[in-house]
């Protein structure tokens, strides 16, 4: 399971910061964290090396973060080559739309915040074009009152439409540094609360893992096309 995270650093430790997510996450038992930092805060880190000292895989992510679609459109143009997972920031109605129609973007992440809403027409849309729709309990566990009533409300509606028509989806705490990352057992017993069932969830965290299996793989020299690889026994035919 893998939990995507935002690191939000003071000047100069960035890196300081991101190590210290990466150990809590691996302490809390989890395969991997995808760092996916807004496209304007910008945090450098050694991947392989963090990987290897905490035993937990490290993934460079990014989301983009903008109320223009058009803008957005040349930012995913910009940063899908630099990155193995990349996000769109949600919460409006028209980028939550441009996401899921974009097959270049592998996650619209939380949709439903802001004045953003998901109707059967965007899911429909994420199917075709394999855009996952993330769960993020962010509000179910920082928010109070009413805010975080409705964010409860939207997540069981989001649940009924990604059930009904099995889109793709991701689940994730959404946490802004270690202090607030949570363990996948007390996510499975909190999605329990909600009416989610454990392994639901826990297939919404296995997600983040299996993008960036197929990312990395898409991004390597040996791709040509879905289903067609070079490999060792190539042989030129011409």
């Amino acid at each position: 399971m893998y939990e995507a995270v935002h690191v939000d650093p003071e000047p100069g430790k960035g890196a300081d910061v991101v190590a210290q997510v990466v150990e809590t996450a691996a302490r809390y038992g989890y395969e991997g964290v995808v760092v996916r930092n807004h496209d304007g805060v910008r945090v450098a880190f050694d991947a392989d090396e963090l990987a290897d000292e905490y035993g937990i895989d490290v993934v460079d992510g990014v989301e983009i973060r903008s109320d223009d679609p058009h803008q957005a459109s040349g930012s995913v143009g910009n940063y899908r080559p630099q990155y193995t997972i990349l996000a769109i920031h949600g919460g409006t109605n028209a980028i939550n739309r441009f996401a899921v129609e974009t097959d270049k973007v592998d996650v619209l992440a939380h949709p439903m915040d802001g004045s953003g809403d998901v109707n059967h027409v965007l899911v429909k849309a994420a199917v075709e074009n394999g855009v996952r729709l993330e769960f993020s309990f962010a509000n179910v566990l920082r928010a109070t009152g009413g805010r975080r009533v409705r964010a409860i409300q939207s997540l069981r509606k989001l649940r009924e439409l990604v059930t009904y028509y099995d889109a793709p989806y991701v689940v994730s705490a959404d946490p802004r540094g270690p202090l607030e990352l949570r363990g996948p057992r007390e996510l499975c017993a909190l999605g329990e609360e909600l009416g989610f069932d454990q392994e639901w969830i826990v297939d919404g965290l296995e997600e983040w893992g299996s993008l960036a299996g197929r990312n990395r793989r898409i991004q390597s020299d040996s791709f040509i096309e879905p289903g067609v690889e070079r490999g060792r026994y190539e042989k030129d035919r011409c």
